[in-house]
């Protein structure tokens, strides 16, 4: 079966484009023209990726991909964009896009990029059919407890494991300092007051070994979070 995307994008010449090229390509095609005639194409359709411009009349591209999320779907999702600015980004990468473009963009990068979330896509239906929790690029295998990252294993210690496991139920979920604490060390916990950051400093190197992006972010003030980079 052919695998669906779905192209959410007012610009009829870059919808004309896409549809072309990646139904060369093999791929089944869905358009729509705004963000609201989007959300209700994905009523009943589908895809297997969804590849969402940012800047469009009546829903815009970041509240489809917000909406999108907060509806439970894990679709890849490639944003597209007229505007260079990590702020913009950011905010679609906090509204749970996979990836960015910039426009104008050479139709090989976006190619290239649709195979590449397809494929992690394919890869992360493999490792959960396991007994694994998957976030990104990082799984949990819950047997072994080990964390795996882009096919390294990493060792844990059985407070490191019980910590990125509580993260990893909770993906892009801010947790107070407190609310790790309680849920990890327990009510009567009496260590010394930098235990935390301590075993997150732990946490990180062995996860980002190799040079790989950080994905425990600290909140300043409040706690931290799993997710990607900005």
């Amino acid at each position: 079966m052919r695998q669906h995307i779905m192209v959410v994008d007012d610009d009829e010449k870059i919808t004309s484009l896409l549809r072309r090229s990646l139904a060369f390509e093999g791929y089944e095609v869905s358009t729509a023209g705004n963000g609201m005639e989007g959300l209700k194409l994905l009523l009943t359709a589908d895809p297997d990726m969804l590849i969402l411009d940012v800047m469009m009349p009546q829903v815009d591209g970041w509240e489809v991909c917000r909406r999108v999320r907060e509806g439970g779907s894990t679709v890849p999702i490639l944003m597209l964009t007229a505007k260079d600015d990590i702020s913009d980004r950011v905010k679609g990468l906090d509204a749970g896009a996979d990836d960015y473009l910039i426009k104008p963009f050479a139709l090989e990068e976006l190619l290239a990029r649709v195979r590449a979330l397809l494929r992690r896509k394919s890869d992360k239906i493999d490792e959960s059919s396991s007994n694994k929790i998957v976030f990104d690029d990082l799984a949990l295998d819950l047997d072994s407890r080990e964390a795996i990252r882009s096919g390294r294993r990493i060792e844990l210690t059985a407070k490191e494991y019980d910590l990125l496991l509580l993260f990893m139920q909770n993906p892009r979920r801010v947790l107070t300092r407190d609310a790790i604490m309680e849920k990890i060390w327990g009510y009567d916990f009496s260590g010394e007051s930098n235990v935390l950051e301590v075993y997150i400093a732990m946490l990180r190197q062995k996860l980002e070994e190799g040079g790989a992006k950080r994905i425990i972010q600290t909140v300043r003030g409040t706690g931290y979070v799993l997710r990607g980079e900005g």
